[in-house]
């Protein structure tokens, strides 16, 4: 090829290249855009007509860790709107969105966790993690916790990469029962099913205002997110896999992340430390069992304050729904 021909290969290389990057940029959605199909995807499953979404001819949809088809699952069970409990946080930059909601599916009261992946502005992912209330009436799950949904101010708030750096340790911390591996603030509370999970002992700390004063712990014997994850309760869960955060949302300082926790139940009874109240853990009538599981962190000033958590429980080594 000779040097003119060469130069006309490279400007057109180059052109196309730019073409490709303005189509790309045409069809990513901004962080508006991405609620908004959050709220349009809730609404078409109560519908049960997913017609008017953008979803791509190759989507994966994978509900309680099963490969279903559009149409199936929820798309059939959804029987109302979300209620006052509603959680939503958006990532423009990988094109996701993702949350927590309470609804109807298959006439219970449920806790729905769901996360959209979009490729070019249509769905090509679609993930739901359902769990049935125990307690239509649980007062932890009307509305979301005060300072969930609230905004970071500038000064407090964390990069994206930072948000995900941070929610990702979180595994890590449970996996090593090391709860220094983790950034938890002294006032992080921790909600799983609905029920408060950390700290344990007391009474609710109430999560701090983004960027105000924490509440550290005042009481005697009050284990915290990282003495109670230190102290060795969470020894029975041998692996933490599928571990995927890839939602975070730098105005509210919400990370998602979605894992698929094993639990062989080897070990049977194990030593506890820094406890007020009990120096072992039985487990002897436990049998093995997997729980996949999504997690919401709020995230600010470098730390995580607060934890909304779901799970289902399935015998061990289940599939992800991924494979």
């Amino acid at each position: 090829m000779n040097r003119s021909k060469f130069k006309v290969w490279l400007g057109t290389l180059a052109l196309l290249l730019m073409v490709g990057m303005a189509q790309a940029a045409s069809t990513a959605l901004d962080r508006a855009a991405l609620l908004k199909l959050a709220d349009n995807y809730l609404a078409a499953l109560v519908a049960h007509d997913p017609g008017k979404l953008p979803i791509a001819g190759d989507v994966k949809v994978v509900e309680n860790v099963t490969r279903i088809k559009v149409g199936e699952g929820l798309w059939k069970t959804a029987g109302s709107p979300p209620t006052a409990f509603k959680i939503v946080a958006a990532d423009p930059v990988t094109q996701e969105v993702g949350g927590l909601v309470v609804m109807q599916v298959d006439g219970k009261p449920s806790q729905v966790g769901f996360r959209l992946k979009l490729v070019n502005g249509k769905i090509v992912e679609a993930e739901h993690l359902v769990v049935a209330m125990r307690d239509p009436n649980n007062p932890n799950l009307q509305k979301p916790r005060p300072a969930i949904p609230l905004e970071i101010p500038d000064e407090w708030a964390d990069s994206h990469g930072r948000m995900i750096h941070m929610a990702k340790s979180y595994y890590d911390a449970l996996d090593d029962n090391n709860g220094h591996k983790a950034p938890f603030a002294p006032d992080c509370e921790r909600h799983e099913n609905g029920f408060r999970t950390a700290p344990f002992g007391g009474p609710s700390l109430g999560g701090a205002i983004p960027g105000g004063q924490p509440r550290p712990p005042g009481l005697m014997g009050l284990q915290d997110c990282t003495s109670q994850i230190d102290s060795g309760t969470f020894q029975y869960i041998t692996t933490i896999e599928d571990r995927r955060v890839e939602i975070a949302d730098t105005v509210t300082g919400l990370a998602i992340g979605f894992s698929h926790f094993h639990h062989p139940m080897t070990q049977k009874i194990f030593k506890i430390t820094g406890s007020p109240d009990r120096t072992e853990a039985d487990m002897t009538n436990q049998k093995p069992f997997d729980m996949p599981a999504m997690h919401i962190f709020k995230i600010w000033g470098g730390q995580i304050h607060e934890i909304e958590a779901i799970g289902i429980s399935l015998p061990y080594n289940s599939p992800t729904g991924w494979e």
